[in-house]
C-alpha cells in the first residue's frame, strides 16, 4: 500500500495466495506505520475479489479508512502499484537469490525500509526519499492517501 503524495510503501504482505488475509495484513500494518493516524485517508483499488471482500471491507471501515473502488479494466488504475512491483522486480529481485520464502520475504523488507522507503529518490517527491518527503509534509497530511492503485481520471 503506497501513499501517493509522498510514494512511500507503508504497508505489504507476503505470501502464498493472494486473497483477502493477505491484503488486511498490509493494511494493519500501513496503519501501524501511520501511528494509527487514517484519517482522511482514502485505500483505492481495483476490483480484485480479494479488495471486495466482506473482510477486508469490514476491516478498513472498523479502521476508519475509506475505500475506493475503481472502474472495470482501465489500464492506468493500478499504475502506481506497477511501477513499485517494476522498481522492486528491476532493482532488486533480478539482482538476488534466495535459499528460502524466509530469506526472501527478510530481505525484500529490508531493501524497502532501508532503500526504497529511506534513500530512493523520487521524481515526484521534487528527487527526495519518500520517508524525507513524508517527513517534511508530516504523517497526517490531508493529500497522503493509502494506495494500491490510482485512476488518472479525474474525480476517480
Amino acid at each position: 500500500m503506497i501513499d501517493l503524495f509522498c510514494r512511500r510503501l507503508l504497508g505489504y504482505a507476503m505470501g502464498e495466495l493472494h486473497d483477502a488475509e493477505l491484503v488486511v495484513a498490509a493494511l494493519h500494518m500501513a496503519v501501524a506505520t501511520r501511528g494509527g493516524d487514517v484519517k482522511c485517508v482514502i485505500f483505492h483499488s481495483d476490483r480484485g475479489s480479494e479488495y471486495v471482500s466482506r473482510r477486508f471491507r469490514q476491516t478498513c471501515r472498523k479502521a476508519g479508512v475509506t475505500q475506493s473502488v475503481g472502474r472495470v479494466t482501465p489500464c492506468f488504475d493500478n499504475a502506481v502499484s506497477e511501477a513499485f512491483n517494476s522498481v522492486l522486480k528491476v532493482e532488486y529481485l533480478h539482482r538476488h537469490t534466495f535459499a528460502t520464502h524466509t530469506e526472501a520475504r527478510l530481505k525484500i523488507a529490508t531493501w524497502i525500509t532501508g532503500f526504497y522507503n529511506a534513500r530512493r529518490l523520487r521524481s515526484v517527491c521534487g528527487w527526495k526519499s519518500p520517508s524525507t518527503t513524508n517527513t517534511v509534509t508530516g504523517p497526517a497530511s490531508p493529500r497522503s492517501w493509502l494506495h494500491r492503485k490510482v485512476s488518472t481520471k479525474p474525480g476517480h
